[in-house]
């Protein structure tokens, strides 16, 4: 039905096609979700210098960032702040599908939470999310963790133009 979020099998379906909702993912059985697909680390920067939204795209710059390294075990420490991460997934949205990227409760639970903003139908690329860390003694992330879940809707009438923005194709 057009309008609401897609169910696994809708999501699953749309895996399969061309080209695929999503490419790159690590394991298809622990990300495909009832009511999205969960999104996994590949990598994680830090903020460096301030960025700045203007009214016009001229004004826009965004921060710069510095990559961290994850230990031999895979894991990295996190000190309280904001952190940029970019997920393994490639995501490639049909012109009328949209979607909304909501953390796992997990780190909500541990002082941890991931900002992001609207896919838009016609989207394709790397995304990457906002990591802000809360808790004061920091946050401990695992390559290749589920970070995020990725809920996709069905929208009643296909974008005429889909996404034409700066970050398409980004990261890829």
């Amino acid at each position: 039905m057009p309008g609401t979020p897609l169910d696994r099998d809708s999501i699953g379906h749309l895996i399969e096609g061309t080209p695929p909702l999503l490419e790159h993912y690590l394991s298809l059985e622990k990300q495909l979700q009832p009511n999205g697909f969960d999104m996994t680390v590949r990598e994680v920067a830090r903020l460096t210098t301030p960025g700045a939204i203007g009214a016009e795209d001229a004004g826009r710059v965004l921060s710069d960032t510095e990559l961290m390294e994850f230990g031999d075990d895979g894991w990295l420490h996190l000190s309280p702040g904001p952190f940029l991460v970019t997920f393994n997934e490639v995501v490639n949205l049909p012109l009328d599908v949209m979607a909304l990227g909501r953390p796992r409760s997990s780190l909500l639970r541990s002082g941890a939470g991931v900002h992001t903003a609207v896919w838009d139908a016609g989207y394709s690329g790397r995304s990457q999310a906002l990591l802000v860390v809360y808790h004061p003694d920091g946050y401990r992330v695992q390559r290749g963790a589920r970070l995020m879940q990725l809920v996709f809707f069905r929208m009643e009438t296909a974008a005429s133009q889909g996404y034409q923005g700066r970050f398409q194709s980004e990261n890829i």
